[in-house]
């Protein structure tokens, strides 16, 4: 029986390799989301370190794959100093994953903060003549999230834009894509977005940094498996050199 029990160990192990390699991709795709879609929201930022989050998941990914190579080289080969190695490594990332997941809980409760403090500097700089970076990230947003405005779209009659422009209109993006013929006209609210793009610009960055945390997360508790899987290995090799090899014709490390 407890033959049986170290080879099911052994066989975990090497399937949970396979995982890690899956789990190096999926993690670098997520850190990777997370960067490109602050590209278009990082003008409501002035804090960077929100980014630290995307950073840890990212080196996490590529250290995760170099984990899966190191473990199944060291589950086949029932290397004692492989799976130490294994083990330590995992559990090195497995504390950098729950960090991870601490700083975007952090700033996860930070984001509403941020946007506050700065959506407005970013609206009433907005030049609709000549658009510059923050200009095209609002018109972007406002697009995207269906939006107009901080609160509603009589937010835009106390930015400098509005006040020089003297034609009672707002942005074009605030208009709904049903009305090809909207001119941004406060005359006709009815074809424009109502809701304003402070509260979703915050709820959309914090579903982002939900991304984060579920994945870190998950894989987390993959790492404790394979963590567990290899300590049974382990501590058995050390017991008894003579067990069962996983694959015949193995060597001792």
């Amino acid at each position: 029986m407890e033959q049986c029990g170290i080879t099911s160990s052994k066989t975990v192990l090497v399937f949970l390799n396979l995982i890690f390699w899956a789990a190096a991709g999926i993690l670098s795709y997520v850190g990777a989301y997370v960067f490109i879609t602050y590209d278009d929201y990082d003008h409501f930022f002035e804090d960077v370190y929100t980014l630290i989050p995307a950073v840890v998941i990212i080196a996490v990914g590529t250290l995760l794959f170099i984990i899966g190579l190191i473990g199944c080289c060291a589950t086949i080969r029932e290397s004692r100093c492989g799976l130490a190695a294994f083990v330590i490594i995992l559990l090195l990332v497995f504390i950098t994953e729950v960090g991870g997941v601490v700083l975007g809980y952090i700033y996860r409760a930070k984001v509403e903060d941020e946007v506050d403090h700065s959506i407005w500097k970013v609206y009433n700089g907005y030049n609709g003549t000549n658009p510059d970076a923050a200009s095209r990230a609002i018109d972007y947003v406002q697009r995207q999230l269906r939006c107009c405005g901080i609160h509603n779209y009589s937010d835009w009659e106390n930015t400098v834009w509005f006040k020089q422009t003297k034609n009672n209109s707002v942005p074009l993006s605030c208009c709904k894509a049903a009305f090809s013929n909207c001119t941004g006209s406060l005359t006709r609210p009815m074809d424009l977005y109502s809701e304003g793009c402070e509260a979703l610009v915050v709820k959309k960055l914090q579903e982002i940094m939900m991304y984060v945390i579920w994945a870190a997360l998950a894989f987390a508790a993959i790492q404790l498996l394979g963590m567990l899987c290899a300590c049974v290995v382990l501590c058995r090799r050390s017991r008894d050199p003579a067990y069962e090899l996983l694959i015949t014709g193995g060597t001792y490390a």
